[in-house]
């Protein structure tokens, strides 16, 4: 049986941004896109309210 990823859900959801677009430096013309230049963090802020709620929900 291979071995099971934790962390292979978050990596999946993060590479779902990435292939969305990558920001390119200099490209000031284009309209600013959240999901294409915010992705990573995004992706962190979703994790760390994850992390908050499941501390919160074992400590009682």
């Amino acid at each position: 049986m291979p071995s099971r990823n934790p962390l292979r859900l978050l990596r999946k959801w993060t590479d779902w941004f990435e292939n969305r677009g990558v920001y390119i430096p200099g490209e000031e013309s284009r309209a600013v896109d959240p999901v294409r230049d915010f992705g990573w963090l995004m992706v962190a802020w979703g994790a760390g309210v994850a992390i908050f709620i499941l501390l919160f929900a074992l400590a009682v």
